[in-house]
This record gives structure tokens, C-alpha cells and sequence, in this order.
């Protein structure tokens, strides 16, 4: 899916930045709602999917069960595994944009430069690399974990080997033989880390602090199955309910009883226990925060790679980096050829935030001061007719962004909706309700695992204030982004360049 021969419009009422499942949610919604919309995506690489088509390293899967983690419009019967890997999924955002025939309205290839409010005009002036545009209406879709993050380390630009990042991973070259670091023990690390390991001469592993891993219960769906999701689509319905609410039952631990947790957490340790016999490693493979503080980790092979002989778990920290080792806290040198960063991306930094300026000529990321916030999620004061997709506090420890995405595009269509029948040019989150909205947020979450559970994660800021998790039932932010609620917004009719 290349942009061709496509020409960008010189205006645009709906403008959505981000073809991932955010985007796609976001212009399926809003077509559907109206088939006759003028709405355009515009994306920077050449091919939708976002992270799930950046995201390429060995054994990327998903860690929500996939009859969840898909559109609630777009239902497939095809998924091979109850948690789908990584190509099955890109090919199944790609399949959602052909079905609902949407590639003539995504402009691939087109990164987003700035867009900035224009006052007079109620229009944001747009600037890509494929051109400039205006459009009344500007969506971003970027997600939250789409920009890698390196760590700052001393050295690292004296390394003589091969260096990237789990998220840009170099398929090109051949970790055979090779000595290999890996820096990180997040997510992306318990994946690909077995899946290597056989490859490699030797493996060490740099863990700033362990985390709680309970198993994957995965397996694959057979024919019969499948078949039965085919001939009666309601059988996979009711299966995707039922995911959702035992999955919906863990914020009752995770957000309102924290104290059963400990219960909770014996799981894991019976994991650890099996699959660790070295007492040094199991130690230093113990947190000694309450579970759900960090994102728990779902891996079946994970924990068994690190108690192998061929594999150095180094949990003092990365100090330095040299021409061709790298070196811990307490000054042991490990040789190595490659160096695997599996550090995480930057969900309090998002860089959409520079690129976007409001009305007091302000970016997102100066508005903010490296602490998001917006009015559920999804809008922020000084940002006329701008909608943020997987917006601050939308995150979740339990259950799928998918559904957050979609019931904020029910929010976005509302306000269009709304825009549409009574003649409204722009709307504007009053700075009251925004203010009120996340004080609520930082009161619900003082109580819950994530603000309270003893761990340092990338869930907080600079200032330790959350800024990424929601705090309770998704049900809960479903019901408050059903209908765009006009009053809590500074309105400007049809025909005004001045705020009301």
C-alpha cells in the first residue's frame, strides 16, 4: 500500500494521523456513521498497522486474547492462535481496510510535520511531507508506544558491533554465533529472547527490575472451531463477552481490593519455582513490588531461558557501553557483538505533542510539561476540534486498548455529529471540566496497584503522577464517551472566527 500517484486535498474536514488500529477505528466509525464524510488518513510509513507492522522481532504476539483484541465491527473467524502473533494481526488491519474499502482515503508515505490552529479561520494549517492542507477537524492516531526509546548510556556511540532496538529490528542480520546483549526485560524481551537463545554463542541480559510473569494460556484453534465462528457468528460473540468479562474482573484486584493481590501473585511464584532451579537467578528474578505495579508479563518460556548456562542475567544495571562490551554497575565486562535494546518506547513523551500547536501558539508537549492530560482522554483545553486517539489515562492493565479506541471513535462521532446538525465551527474543552475531570482520574488512581503498588514503572512521569493508566472499569469510560456533551465545551457558531 503505497500513496502512489494519490494527490493530497488542499482541505479536509476530518484529517486522521495514524493508520494503526486507532486510525482504522477512528475513520470505520466515522464512515459509518456517514459514508459520505470527508475524512482522509494520512500515514508516514508505506503500509498500515501501526505497531503491529512495526513490531517485527521474533515471537511479537499479543499478550490479550486476540477475540478481544480486534474490531467489534470486524470479527474474523481466521485467527490461527487464542493469542494472535504479529503477522496474523497486521494482515488483519490490513484485510479490515480493504473490506471496508478505505485505501483510497489513506495517504501512506506522509508524515505528519506540524499542524497548527488557525483562529480566524477555525481551521488547522497542516503541514506534511507529502504537501500542505487544512482540515477542520484533525485526529491523532499515533498511539502511545510508536517511538522506540534508547537508553542514555555513556559509550554507546563507541560501539564497534551492531546496535537496534527490538521495534526496528535488523532481519538483515545474523545473530548466529554471535554474542549478544539485550538491555530491557519488558514485553518485547520475554518474546524474542527464546526465541534467539539457540541461536546464539552467548546471551546476557540486563534487567534494571524483574517482573511478575505468570503463564501464557495459549493454544491453537482448530478447524472445527473455526468453522463453527464461520457458520454462526454469534458463537464468537459470545465468546469475546465472556473474555471481556473475566478480563474486566481483574480491575477489582488490579484498581478496588489491591490487598488480594498477594494471593494472586503466589501463581507466579509457582511459575518462577518451576522453571528456575538456580536459587541466585530465581532471587534476582523476584520482584519486590505488589503485582500489577508494572505490567505483568505472560510467557511460558521466558524464565527457563534465564536459569540456562549460556545465558548471563545481569541485574546491576548497564553503566557503559564500550568499543566492543558492554559493562555493568559493579564493573564486570561482557563481551559482546550485539546489543538488542528492549527499552521500552515514550508514552509520557509522546512526539505528536511537538508537532501540534494550539491557540496561544503552544504545543501539545508545552501545554503538557512532559505530564499529559486531557478531558476523557480524548480532548484538551486550547486545542480546538482536536481528538487524541489512545489519549492520556486510556491505557489499561487488564484488558484490550481496542475497546478504549473504539469507544472513544463513538465519542469523536458524536461531536461531529453534534458539529454537523447544529452548525458548529469549533468546540473547545473548558479548562474547568478538564480540571475536574482529572482530578477524579489522580483521586481514583491513588488507591489502585499502579500508583500504590511499590514499583517504579513507565506508567508515571518525572513527577510520579500516572498520566497513562485508567483507573477503573472499561464499561465505566464506554458510558462517559457515548455522547458529546456540548456544555462542557466553548462553543463557536458557524460563521465566527471568536470563541463564544
Amino acid at each position: 500500500m503505497t500513496h502512489s500517484q494519490k494527490v493530497l486535498p488542499e482541505s479536509v474536514r476530518v484529517l486522521v494521523v495514524g493508520a494503526g488500529f486507532a486510525g482504522i477505528g477512528a475513520v470505520s466509525r466515522i464512515l459509518d456513521d456517514d459514508p459520505n464524510a470527508d475524512v482522509v488518513v494520512i500515514e508516514r510509513a508505506d503500509d498500515v498497522g501501526g505497531t503491529w507492522r512495526d513490531n517485527t522481532y521474533p515471537g511479537c504476539a499479543c499478550d490479550v486474547p486476540t477475540s478481544l483484541y480486534s474490531f467489534s465491527f470486524a470479527p474474523s473467524p481466521d485467527w490461527t492462535h487464542t493469542f494472535a502473533r504479529q503477522p496474523e494481526i497486521h494482515r488483519y488491519l490490513r484485510g479490515v481496510v480493504d473490506a471496508l474499502g478505505l485505501q483510497g482515503r489513506i495517504f501512506t508515505g506522509c508524515e505528519l510535520i506540524s499542524a497548527k490552529w488557525d483562529s480566524a479561520n477555525s481551521r488547522w494549517a497542516v503541514e506534511t511531507s507529502l504537501g500542505s492542507l487544512t482540515a477542520h477537524v484533525l485526529v491523532a492516531a499515533t498511539g502511545a508506544l510508536s517511538t522506540p526509546k534508547l537508553p542514555n548510556v555513556p559509550g554507546i556511540e563507541k560501539f564497534a558491533g551492531t546496535m537496534f532496538h527490538s521495534a526496528t529490528w535488523n532481519h538483515d542480520h545474523d545473530l548466529t554465533d554471535q554474542r549478544v546483549a539485550v538491555i530491557g526485560t519488558g514485553a518485547s524481551a520475554v518474546q524474542f529472547v527464546p526465541e534467539i537463545v539457540d541461536r546464539t554463542a552467548r546471551l546476557t541480559v540486563f534487567q534494571r527490575t524483574p517482573a511478575w510473569v505468570v503463564p501464557r494460556l495459549d493454544r491453537t484453534l482448530g478447524k472445527l472451531e473455526k468453522a463453527m465462528y464461520r457458520r454462526f457468528p454469534s458463537t464468537q460473540k459470545a465468546v469475546r463477552g465472556f473474555i471481556y468479562g473475566y478480563r474486566e474482573a481483574y480491575v477489582s484486584a488490579l484498581a478496588h481490593h489491591p490487598g488480594v493481590l498477594p494471593l494472586v501473585s503466589n501463581v507466579a511464584k509457582l511459575h518462577l519455582r518451576r522453571q528456575v532451579k538456580n536459587p541466585v537467578t530465581r532471587a534476582a528474578l523476584t520482584p519486590d513490588f505488589m503485582l500489577g505495579c508494572k505490567r505483568m508479563l505472560l510467557s511460558n518460556d521466558w524464565l527457563k531461558t534465564l536459569d540456562r548456562d549460556d545465558v548471563d542475567l545481569v541485574d546491576s544495571g548497564l553503566t557503559e557501553i564500550t568499543e566492543n562490551a558492554v559493562v555493568d554497575a559493579h564493573g564486570n565486562s561482557y563481551p559482546v557483538d550485539t546489543i538488542i535494546f528492549a527499552t521500552g518506547f515514550t508514552p509520557t513523551e509522546p512526539p505528536v505533542s511537538h508537532a501540534i500547536q494550539g491557540s496561544d501558539g503552544r504545543t501539545l508537549a508545552e501545554r503538557w510539561g512532559g505530564s499529559p492530560n486531557a478531558y476523557r482522554g480524548t480532548t484538551v483545553h486550547g486545542f480546538p476540534n482536536l481528538f487524541l486517539m489512545y489519549g492520556p489515562n486510556t491505557n489499561l492493565g487488564h484488558s484490550s486498548i481496542v475497546y478504549m479506541l473504539e469507544s472513544q471513535a463513538n465519542y469523536l462521532v458524536s461531536a461531529l455529529r453534534q458539529m454537523r446538525e447544529q452548525r458548529i465551527e469549533a468546540v473547545d474543552v473548558s479548562e474547568h471540566a478538564q480540571q475536574q475531570y482529572n482530578s477524579w482520574i489522580h483521586d481514583s488512581l491513588s488507591g489502585t496497584v499502579w500508583n500504590a503498588g511499590g514499583c517504579s514503572s513507565w506508567y508515571l512521569d518525572s513527577e510520579g503522577r500516572n498520566p497513562v493508566m485508567w483507573p477503573t472499569y472499561t464499561f465505566t469510560f464506554r458510558n462517559s464517551t457515548r455522547t458529546f456533551e456540548t456544555s462542557d465545551y466553548a462553543l463557536t457558531p458557524a460563521g465566527k472566527s471568536a470563541q463564544l
